[in-house]
């Protein structure tokens, strides 16, 4: 953890592309970054949402990264920019650094093959296993309990935390990262239907994950049937993320937890999928398009459209569709009402035509 005058900070900012005004005590040292519920005094706060300002008021922070026309309480002094979680996030690398790793430096109690290549400075630690034929590129970090299948590829800048496995033949390109439990390239779910049996379709493609791409922990992405798995650089797992085999993501997608993509999808560049959506195998997501918390898609979805619901329908469709669904008690209701009339009137017409009878 560092410590930094806000004259430093907001320097360091600036050189780094990001236009900021300081407004107050210059010489302020802050050392750490918080919410701001629980910054104390000598930290830095942010506030990236300005509906969340009057906690301003209320927070013990020296300090708070702000937008420019956000208005902070006296007493505080603040760094104003048009982009304060940018400056959060620049600020979080200053004061605090990325996360450090142990330095095992290539252990002997690793299992690492002869035919296996591993690249200048590299950071294995005891447990891991390296197999025939693998390759390895500079200042790459392996965890205990990681294995590596024969013929394997990681770049440069790869770190594995505990327990990942890397299946034979799959390739990752530099600065990927890859969290605890996750397993590329395991064999896709493919059976061809047999009579009344499931009969294996061998699993021979690969996984590819390009550069700058971050796995989070207990996710999955099968190997393809033939060909390749592919996941475009800069893309952003959470956890418990499942990508069926032959699918393709492209560049800078957002994935959040438990979404489950079914094998050979194409899914488009900056495609955001919110937790729990579900999508189905063979179809095409377009660029920057967006599925909602919990959607279902079923179909192909058009570049830019924003889609909930399942089955998944374009927002504005699907808003409408789920006030239709909260009104069905109401809707239910008057239905009654009316049927009840109905039969009222149903019963007066009867006895009005009895009566009309009888004094004929």
């Amino acid at each position: 953890m560092g410590k930094i005058a806000l004259s430093e900070l907001s320097d360091y900012l600036a050189k780094s592309g990001l236009d900021n005004e300081l407004v107050g005590e210059p010489d302020l040292v802050i050392f750490a970054v918080n919410t701001l519920e629980d910054a104390q005094e000598g930290e830095i706060s942010f506030l990236a949402n300005s509906k969340y300002v009057d906690r301003l008021g209320k927070t013990s922070a020296s300090a708070v990264l702000v937008g420019r026309s956000d208005e902070a309480p006296a007493g505080i002094s603040v760094i104003r920019s048009d982009e304060p979680y940018k400056a959060l996030c620049m600020t979080i690398i200053k004061v605090h650094g990325h996360r450090r790793h142990p330095q095992w430096g290539v252990s002997e109690r690793a299992d690492i093959r002869e035919s296996a290549q591993v690249g200048p400075d590299a950071n294995i630690a005891p447990g891991v296993t390296v197999s025939e034929n693998v390759r390895i590129g500079k200042k790459v970090t392996i965890y205990p309990g990681c294995y590596i299948g024969d013929d394997a590829v990681l770049g440069d800048d790869v770190t594995l935390y505990p327990n990942v496995v890397i299946y034979d033949e799959s390739v990752l390109g530099s600065r990927v990262t890859i969290h605890a439990g996750s397993v590329i390239g395991e064999d896709g779910l493919g059976y061809a239907p047999v009579g009344p049996k499931w009969i294996k379709i061998p699993q021979v493609g690969r996984a590819v994950i390009y550069d700058d791409v971050d796995v989070g922990a207990n996710c999955t992405i099968d190997r393809a049937t033939l060909g390749q798995t592919m996941i475009g650089s800069g893309s952003k797992f959470s956890n418990l993320i499942a990508i069926g085999h032959g699918t393709k993501i492209g560049s800078d997608c957002m994935i959040v937890a438990q979404v489950g993509i079914a094998g050979s999808t194409t899914v488009g560049r900056h495609v955001t999928i919110a937790g729990q959506a579900g999508i189905v195998g063979h179809i095409e997501i377009g660029d920057d398009a967006t599925v909602a918390a919990q959607a279902g898609v079923t179909a192909n979805i058009e570049p830019g459209v924003t889609v909930l619901n399942s089955p998944a329908a374009p927002i504005a469709d699907a808003r409408r569709q789920m006030i239709a669904v909260q009104r069905l008690p109401d809707l239910l209701k008057q239905f009654r009402a009316l049927e009840a009339e109905v039969k009222a009137l149903k019963a007066t017409i009867e006895a009005s035509a009895a009566t009309k009878t009888t004094n004929s």
